[in-house]
């Protein structure tokens, strides 16, 4: 009895947990759609710029997929060897939950893979296509 409710509390408190994530990340993405204009995101458009290969930023990361691999469940590592986790929703449950920390990688590795800051409409696509993942 006392393994079930360990096991009940333990399912209840990881369910909270992405509730909670879901409510931030709906957030960001409803901010995004308010500056664009929008009512929704398209995750195809998302993995465009995913894949993307660019010659706008630097030569060393043409693409998202350079450092995150072409595949977004699987680990990435930036130039340096540094393990970048999953950017896939389903992998990384909490990614796209923190605007500070999304407008921060937003606006360096947009800098860094298209030679400018990502449009909100192009913020609300990638996650949208992250979170199908």
């Amino acid at each position: 009895m006392k393994k079930t409710l360990a096991i009940a509390a333990t399912a209840a408190a990881l369910f909270a947990a992405a509730v909670a994530a879901n409510t931030q990340r709906d957030a960001i993405i409803a901010g995004y759609a308010t500056q664009a204009g929008v009512s929704s995101f398209s995750a195809d458009a998302g993995r465009t710029l995913f894949l993307s290969q660019n010659t706008g930023g630097k030569p060393a990361t043409p693409s998202c997929s350079t450092c995150h691999t072409n595949n977004p469940a699987n680990v990435g590592h930036t130039r340096v060897g540094k393990v970048i986790q999953p950017m896939a929703v389903s992998r990384t449950p909490d990614r796209f939950t923190d605007a500070a920390k999304v407008e921060k990688w937003f606006r360096r590795n947009c800098n860094s893979v298209l030679g400018r800051e990502c449009t909100p409409t192009e913020k609300g696509n990638y996650i949208t296509f992250m979170m199908s993942q």
